[in-house]
């Protein structure tokens, strides 16, 4: 079939060089639409559900908040994994979905069960669903600064909150632009409890009274003088002293109505706030933060951010602008440009390999015209499926720039021989295209197959899961796309392009001193290896299983890191930090870190943004570190270094450091919620015993080698006031429980009674005592209360107040409390690391009836990854077996060519033993990569030796022992042009890709190295191994 289809395209080759041109203008156009980002979106489908708790603290929002939404969403359809944080006035749910589940229907699956579940919240907390976005959708960060002095930050945090985020929400895929830092500016009404009990005013009244004094109602209309006018009644409360004169509903003695002046302090100070951001450690600021909905274009989308950002220059106040402290976009144009020159540097060297090899310029041409239309052909099919152009995708093309092109190297080869072998034909202009004809239909079959066999070599890629089948899955899509598409431009396209390109004097082989040198070297070791068959096959079988020696010095991890170009400092503090300290931490950090040369700015935040993609405790310190391109840095200086720097530096009692990518780390913490490699998760039903568990284990890995840093949460280090009631000494006086806490909230706790309407800014009116009542356990037994019925008495009549211990953030996964215990490694891969500390903590750690122990973090998705490729494997073996044999139909040859995969391992193994990297994902597909190729060198060197022998049958009829030695050596030797310069073509593609810097560079060489070394040392084994068992196979069938 694969031959009337070469002929079909050589008779038709008008149309076809039509069909092609029409199909590359398309496709440039649908390609120069194509999303782009850094790297692939690695969140999980996830579902974020956020439930404000007004000043609760988190064991009562576990208890009546978190807890019932996490049961009630564990039978979410196609939910994984339902993780709960509670914290001090805040619960966050998230619903871990399988990959598979579209993320607006696992939203409104979502919704419809927390409509079931909302009615039995308690009062005052409502559920509501986070944005739709992704553990990526922090694609810009900014500051407002004002450079006068002039606004403080209550006016900054208003600009942004009424007037900058609202706008940017309007920029196209943005979901939501969240706050963090500033002062929210609020009515404070201070009620003096002693004025309260002299007047007999119980507080609910004066909450009540608050309340009716601030509306606007209308009357509907009236008509007058033929005109309808609309009748409108104020009543906002416009300033401080409305609230003044909001009257209490009562006369004093003399007969004037009592007012909240005459009981209360009213002021406008700041709302209480659980985050706060510092830029470049000079002092608060005011930070915005631009999330991006799922599955937008990030580039595009911080495009039209920016665009609005200048669009609204004009409309801030004077001296005000909008410093930028992180944007993603730096990071795709270095991504992108750095795998786009890589592809143009690659296409550049396979052609000059061509020139060089074929002393023919207009040869090259083909493949110089070839490579870019099944690149941009891969492309399309990518951007049609939704994938985006990142590191990952264009990755893939890069890989398979090598092999893609060997179909047209051999192709091209093949026809020069058949021109220089017939050249009465190749004179004749119309019998030349039967030369080109019979030429690719020599090759062509085997060709295709070839090319479909390194297609179909990626099926364990595709089978990987959750985030390592994230991240690699567009490599796999668009590897496959390009070589489909080189494997059909080779039957289709390539032919008619030799045939016009392959024209005039072409050069004999013998002409070309390179090859002259290629069979001088090749044929006299050829002869000798062929001379003792056997011997050789042992020789190469014992070179192969000392080849695998290497396999049990690598280590083993899941993903290098990427290099992001920017830094995140993530240190851990310990719980119970007050808002006044973390500030102190957060400037100290920051002001630290801005003194390295090489950073550009630092932008920390401390505490939670006002997202739901932020679950952050007070005790967890983010900052941006902006770095200065790395041509400004100091000569010697590596990212690793920097981060050694910033250590010594930042060396602070109490703080955990730890230096991570911003992007990575994210997705990570969304993910598995470690933000280190190695995370252990203890689960069980009590806080107290699974901190003790957890310090155990801190205790007994500090030491151990390979520790950089070991943290065990601190799950009930928090500190409680308790304030206990007393049921009978509250019934003497007719009061409930509900109604003491209800004095309790609202005197000391501070309640939000209503909102004021400044135009389009709201701002909330706070009551409750002054700070004096409320600021020890000792005031606050003195605290009076006044009972319905008039009754005068003290909160410590009712109550014993304490000082006690207790969680200060409450996390669980599936129901089940969980602390957690974070791992940072040094000089030690993760797999080693953690088969020997397993083994370390359980000799050492006791764990109680009813308690588990899980290891997490990367070491998780690695482990999952190994499982996946040891039962793929053999699945896509057998496919290629069976392609193997439906293109030659005898098993022996199959087995011959299975030979080149343990050969090629070799070199791979090897050159990753020498370049110190470890066994990891991108290793993996590397090694996948290879297969395909290794194979299909082994294709064309047997499809070269099986025609020799054709040819010298059909020459001499039988052929005796000495003749085939003969025929296998002149095929061999007459074709280690075609052989070399596809496995040249191949590595020479690679080689950029294996010396790259820059970003995505740590994915890419370590995809790369196991490719080059396995060639190597599967083009020199092969060479000599191959001919050998296939001398042996043709002796055999001759007895």
């Amino acid at each position: 079939m694969i031959e009337r289809v070469i002929a079909w395209s050589v008779h038709n080759r008008v149309l076809v060089l039509l069909a092609t041109l029409i199909w590359l203008i398309v496709a440039v156009t649908v390609v120069r639409g194509t999303a782009v980002d850094a790297i692939p979106d690695l969140s999980d489908v996830q579902v974020i559900v956020k439930t404000s708790y007004a000043g609760q603290a988190p064991q009562i929002v576990q208890d009546q908040v978190t807890y019932p939404l996490t049961t009630a969403l564990l039978s979410v359809p196609g939910a994984e994994m339902v993780r709960g944080f509670s914290f001090f006035g805040d619960s966050y749910v998230y619903v871990i979905f399988d990959d598979d589940t579209d993320l607006y229907w696992a939203r409104s699956r979502v919704l419809e069960y927390l409509s079931q579940i909302a009615p039995t919240l308690p009062e005052g907390a409502s559920p509501q669903l986070g944005p739709d976005a992704t553990g990526v959708g922090w694609v810009y960060v900014y500051a407002l600064v004002d450079r006068t002095g002039v606004l403080d930050l209550a006016d900054l945090r208003s600009l942004q909150d009424w007037f900058l985020r609202f706008e940017l929400q309007t920029a196209d895929g943005v979901a939501e632009v969240a706050t963090v830092g500033g002062m929210v500016k609020q009515y404070q009404v201070e009620v003096d409890p002693v004025k309260l009990r002299a007047y007999g005013i119980p507080l609910h009244h004066v909450r009540t009274a608050i309340k009716r004094g601030n509306s606007e109602t209308g009357a509907s209309v009236i008509e007058m003088a033929e005109a309808e006018y609309m009748v409108r009644v104020t009543g906002y409360i416009a300033d401080v002293d409305d609230i003044r004169r909001i009257p209490l509903g009562m006369v004093n003695d003399r007969g004037s109505p009592l007012q909240i002046r005459d009981i209360a302090a009213v002021r406008v100070g700041p709302q209480m706030r659980r985050g706060i951001a510092d830029l470049n450690g000079e002092g608060e600021a005011v930070g915005g933060i631009v999330v991006m909905r799922f599955g937008e274009n990030a580039q595009r989308t911080i495009d039209a951010v920016k665009q609005k950002l200048r669009s609204l220059e004009s409309g801030l106040p004077e001296g005000v602008e909008v410093v930028t402290v992180y944007d993603r976009s730096e990071l795709i144009s270095r991504a992108v440009f750095n795998l786009t020159e890589k592809l143009a540097i690659e296409i550049l060297i396979v052609s000059l390999i061509c020139v060089i090899f074929l002393f023919h310029f207009r040869s090259s041409l083909v493949v110089m015209v070839f490579l870019p239309i099944g690149v941009v052909s891969a492309l399309v099919v990518m951007q049609w499926q939704g994938i985006n152009a990142n590191i990952m995708s264009l990755g893939g093309v890069a890989i398979a720039i090598g092999a893609m092109v060997d179909g047209a190297i051999v192709m091209l080869e093949n026809q020069h021989r058949c021109l220089e072998a017939d050249p009465e034909r190749a004179a004749d202009a119309e019998r030349r295209w039967e030369v080109v004809i019979e030429a690719a239909q020599r090759v062509g079959p085997s060709l295709f197959f070839s090319l479909l066999i390194i297609t179909v070599s990626f099926g364990p890629v595709f089978a990987l899961e959750a985030q390592e089948g994230r991240m690699f899955a567009p490599l796999a899509f668009t590897k496959t796309y390009t070589m489909g598409a080189a494997a059909i431009l080779t039957v289709f396209l390539v032919p008619v392009l030799v045939g016009y390109l392959v024209r005039g004097r072409i050069p004999a082989e013998a002409v070309n001193p390179l090859n002259r040198a290629l069979v001088a070297l090749y044929r006299p070791v050829l002869a000798a290896s062929l001379a003792w068959p056997k011997t050789v096959i042992v020789v190469a079988a014992i070179v192969t299983a000392a080849g695998f020696w290497p396999l049990s010095k690598l280590g083993s991890e899941f993903i290098p890191d990427l290099d992001e170009g920017d830094l995140m400092y993530m240190p851990t503090t310990y719980p119970g930090l007050s808002i006044g300290e973390a500030r102190r931490l957060l400037q100290h950090t920051d002001r630290l870190i801005a003194t390295v040369p090489e950073v550009a700015s630092v932008f920390g935040k401390v505490g939670r943004a006002e997202t739901a993609t932020d679950p952050a405790p007070l005790t967890m310190i983010e900052t941006f570190i902006h770095l200065k391109p790395k041509s400004e840095w100091r000569p010697g200086m590596t990212t690793d270094g920097l981060k050694r720097e910033l250590d010594r530096l930042v060396n602070l009692p109490g703080l955990t450091n730890a230096w991570v990518m911003p992007i990575k780390t994210r997705i990570d913490m969304l993910a598995t919620g470690v933000k280190t490699p190695v995370g252990i998760k203890v689960s069980g039903p009590s806080l107290d015993v699974i901190q003790q568990i957890g310090s155990r284990i801190e205790s007994v890995l500090a030491d151990f080698p390979g520790t950089l840093s070991v943290y065990s949460e601190r799950v009930s280090g928090g500190r409680y006031v308790t304030v206990d009631i007393n049921r009978d000494a509250a019934a003497r006086y007719g009061l409930n429980v509900a109604d003491v806490q209800q004095v309790i909230g609202s005197a000391v706790g501070g309640m939000t009674v209503t909102s004021t309407v400044e135009g389009q800014e709201r701002y909330g009116v706070n009551l409750r005592y002054p700070q004096r009542y409320r600021d020890s356990p000792e005031r606050l037994a003195n605290l009076p209360l006044i009972t319905a019925d008039g009754a005068h008495l003290a909160l410590g009549e009712l109550a014993d107040i304490r000082i006690e211990g207790g969680p200060a953030s409450i996390k669980s996964e599936n129901s089940r409390v969980t602390g957690w215990t974070y791992i940072d490694l040094e000089n030690v891969d993760m797999g080693s690391y953690v088969k020997r500390a397993q083994a370390h903590v359980e000799s050492n750690v006791d764990l109680p009836a009813g308690y588990s122990l899980n290891w997490s973090g990367q070491y998780e998705y690695m482990v999952r990854a190994q499982e996946r490729f040891g039962y793929l494997a053999p699945v896509t073996l057998m496919i290629i077996v069976i392609l193997l044999f439906a293109c030659f139909r005898r098993m022996q040859e199959v087995a011959i060519i299975l030979m080149t995969l343990p050969l090629s391992a070799v070199g791979g193994l090897w050159l990753l033993y020498y370049l110190d990297y470890h066994l990891s994902v991108a290793v993996g597909v590397g090694f996948i990569a290879l297969a395909g190729i290794a194979i299909e060198l082994g294709v064309i060197l047997l499809a070269y030796l099986n025609q020799a022998i054709d040819d010298a049958r059909r020459e001499r009829g039988g052929l005796t022992r000495a003749e085939i030695l003969e025929a296998v050596i002149d095929g061999a030797t007459r074709r280690v042009r075609p052989v070399t310069m596809t496995v040249l073509a191949s590595i020479a593609g690679l080689l950029p890709l294996l010396v790259a810097t820059g970003t995505g560079s740590e994915i890419m060489t370590r995809m790369a190295a196991p490719m080059v070394g396995g060639l190597l040392s599967a083009f020199i084994l092969t060479m000599l191994v191959l001919p050998a068992i296939f001398l042996l196979w043709q002796a055999h069938q001759m007895e």
